[in-house]
């Protein structure tokens, strides 16, 4: 039975027992009624006042077999599981097939992470309960805590033979699907779930999801749109099917499918950030631009938001409103390495050199992976003839990426410039073990070098040792 806190009936239990509370004069209540009124405050999170009806219920029941499981519950929730576990022993020798018995047990054990024990006696649990859905359901839990995803998948299987209609099982299965890489499997399974429950658009909306992972797109599009008629306001179906419109390039149909969302549900930054996208693909840039602005507006932690929009000017070849943007965006989150990229090759771009080394340290500082940055940063030092820093960073960059033949080229040009000969002719090796095409970088961005007699040498006796090898 479940309360709600409209209800003013004094004959019902939760109005009776409050009415106590107020006055102060004591009733009395069953132990059922007391069990129902406890378990009301702890749904509503009243732990305070499922406790005080908890301490009048075992004074008036002090024998009562359900209280002393409710009270056993509590203690297990405020993380006293010994004293938990004297009263569920206790009972336990009273009622030994006492399924609640061993679910609060097997309660025990998992708070203590000995999720092996807890499924033993979840076990028991389940050769006495008249719920086996409910058992089934925490045994797959703690099959999930030990990373048993088979035997989990198992339990999940046997909540849905015992209810059709729970979802929690069904999204519990695709996960363990999807987690041991079955999404084959995965597919099969929810194409027989949906012959025995085909209106179900949570199992329609998981396969959709499936098949757009497995680049499925039209099959995808058809789940979708089935969970969408299923339900016109499941509006996770019309975002997945929007996704899917725009893998098959239909963005007119795409921006339409995200439209339909907004008249659903408040915007969320995502679909305003996707309606950006699909108008700047039709070439509306008006309203590109309207959207961009309106998921930063919306989510200004978003930093997906600030990219897009950004990276828009870029692409418009207007550097000072990206700056503009990428400013605004460091000025919220100046962490973030998305944002310094763009601020430092919107510099390199507009060629304030100084402004796009101090951008790409940044990015270098905050984890950048792609060598195109310390490249850049590599020729903007040059430029400026920053000779100590061009060494440090190329001798980092070298550290990073120790195959990487545009950082070689300019490593060894760049020592022997400096005259360090016996440096760079190890480079130069280097470079030609892994590539000798890459020879032409070198002498691009050093041909005074390349021609010299000592470099030439080099190459020659590389190739020579290579014949004869």
């Amino acid at each position: 039975m479940h309360f709600s806190p409209e209800e003013e009936n004094p004959n019902l239990p939760l109005s009776k027992f409050e009415s106590m509370l107020r006055t102060n004069k004591v009733e009395f209540f069953d132990s059922e009624e007391f069990e129902e009124i406890i378990l009301h405050y702890l749904d509503q999170g009243k732990a305070t006042l499922a406790k005080r009806a908890l301490k009048l219920a075992l004074e008036q029941h002090p024998g009562s077999t359900g209280l002393q499981l409710v009270h056993a519950e509590i203690l297990i929730y405020d993380d006293k599981v010994d004293q938990a576990d004297l009263i569920l022993n206790k009972l336990l020798a009273v009622e030994p097939f006492n399924d609640e018995i061993y679910i609060q047990k097997a309660n025990i054990y998992s708070k203590k992470d000995q999720h092996d024990k807890a499924i033993e006696q979840l076990q028991v649990a389940a050769q006495y309960t008249e719920d086996p859905a409910d058992v089934y359901s925490l045994m797959g839990m703690e099959y999930l805590f030990l990373d048993e995803l088979e035997e989990a998948k198992r339990c999940f299987k046997i909540c849905l033979e015992e209810d059709l209609e729970d979802q929690t099982a069904l999204y519990n299965i695709v996960y363990c699907y999807e987690f041991l890489n079955q999404v084959e499997d995965a597919i099969l399974f929810l194409e027989s779930y949906i012959n025995q429950n085909p209106y179900s658009e949570i199992a329609w909306h998981q396969q959709g999801r499936l098949l757009y992972d497995l680049k499925k797109y039209e099959e995808a599009l058809t789940a979708f749109d089935f969970a969408y008629m299923i339900d016109e306001f499941f509006t996770g179906a019309l975002v997945e099917k929007g996704k899917c419109l725009e893998k098959l390039k239909r963005f007119d149909e795409a921006i339409a499918c995200y439209l339909d969302t907004l008249e659903l549900e408040d915007a969320s930054s995502y679909v305003l950030l996707r309606l950006g996208k699909c108008y700047e693909k039709t070439s509306n840039k008006a309203k590109a631009i309207e959207f961009y602005s309106k998921t930063v507006h919306e989510d200004p932690l978003l930093d997906k938001g600030w990219v897009a929009i950004t990276d828009f000017y870029l692409r418009q070849e207007d550097y000072k409103k990206a700056l503009y943007f990428i400013n605004k965006a460091l000025a919220i989150d100046n962490e973030n390495l998305q944002y310094w990229k763009r601020f430092a090759r919107i510099h390199y771009l507009l060629e304030n050199w100084e402004d796009a080394v101090y951008g790409f340290e940044k990015s270098i500082t905050y984890g950048e992976t792609h060598v195109e940055s310390w490249l850049l940063l590599v020729d903007t030092l040059i430029a400026l003839q920053e000779n100590e820093k061009v060494t440090q960073v190329l001798l980092d960059a070298v550290e990073v990426f120790p195959k990487q033949t545009d950082i070689l080229a300019r490593l060894s040009g760049w020592m022997f410039w400096n005259h360090q000969t016996e440096k760079g002719i190890y480079y130069l090796v280097e470079l030609l073990q892994e590539e000798t095409e890459a020879l032409a970088i070198f002498e691009e961005m050093f041909p005074e070098v390349y021609t010299s007699e000592v470099v030439q040498n080099t190459i020659i006796q590389f190739f020579q040792n290579k014949l004869m090898n």
